[in-house]
């Protein structure tokens, strides 16, 4: 069995709200994800795929497509925030992204892993995603 693990970039805001700390202000970070499947490589002379597992080209445009291209450089707050402030900030700011749960590295990891999850060819995988928010704290879901 073979690893392949690619590594995305964003930049994105949130608060989390009830917290009881400076987090439930809003803040920023640069995210660091680390995206690992695992399948056996194709044995098949007349594929353009051939002793791959998969193309790296194939899981960045899987991964910028579910999630790259939406969270990068929004802000992502909580559903259950004050529909007035939720109407406000979507007046005056474009990428808002509103999730059904609290917007933590935690919860992110398990709805990334679902959208990613689906969009994979059948011999292949998901089974990690690492999602650093700071330089000293990260996350990560692990297929067990």
């Amino acid at each position: 069995m073979i690893h392949l693990t690619k590594i995305f970039r964003f930049e994105a805001a949130h608060a989390l709200m009830g917290y009881d700390g400076r987090c439930r202000n809003i803040h920023g970070h640069s995210y660091e994800m680390r995206v690992t499947i695992k399948g056996m490589p194709i044995m098949d002379d007349s594929s353009p795929k051939n002793g791959m597992v998969m193309d790296f080209g194939d899981l960045k445009r899987i991964v910028n497509e579910e999630i790259i291209d939406h969270y990068d450089h929004a802000f992502i707050i909580n559903h259950n925030m004050s529909q007035d402030f939720i109407d406000e900030v979507k007046r005056n700011y474009e990428r808002i992204i509103v999730l059904p749960y609290q917007p933590t590295t935690e919860l992110m990891l398990i709805d990334f892993s679902k959208k990613i999850k689906s969009r994979l060819p059948g011999n292949v995988q998901l089974v990690k995603i690492f999602l650093k928010e700071t330089e000293g704290s990260f996350a990560e879901w692990i297929e067990e």
